[in-house]
């Protein structure tokens, strides 16, 4: 896979038959997967190094994202959202490589600005059930 620009890993809002909204303004955006492990090990590990429990653990995905309100759209969903407490489906887009979707809640909404600039945001996403991924 050759270099990928930044700019084209998207993230969007997914609105059921309507089409999904993209997040406009974003200039950073970061996605985490994580998946816990289960220590299996016990006094009969061989030469007691620690063994793991295959397909146990919680698996978790993580999108972090900062930039500036551009769009009345998605900056009403996403303000919405956080106050709400809903769960909503988004899409993460990578470019290509393929999808990930799935229900997130935002944990995290941030709003900012210097007296000199423009007001901007970052939100974190916390997966909320399961997360699909779709290759290209």
């Amino acid at each position: 896979m050759a270099a990928q620009r930044g700019k084209d890993l998207l993230l969007k809002i997914d609105r059921g038959a309507d089409p999904p909204v993209t997040v406009a303004g974003l200039r950073a955006r970061a996605l985490q997967l994580n998946a816990q492990t289960v220590d299996a090990t016990s006094q009969d590990s061989t030469g007691l190094w620690r063994e793991l429990l295959a397909g146990a653990g919680v698996r978790t995905a993580r999108i972090t994202g900062s930039g500036i309100f551009k769009d009345a759209a998605s900056d009403t969903l996403i303000r919405r959202a956080f106050f709400d407490a809903t769960i909503l489906g988004w899409q993460i887009v990578i470019p290509d490589v393929g999808t990930l979707a799935g229900p997130f809640q935002i944990t995290l909404l941030e709003i900012g600005g210097r007296h000199d600039g423009e007001v901007t945001f970052e939100l974190t996403l916390e997966s909320a059930g399961l997360i699909t991924f779709t290759e290209l």
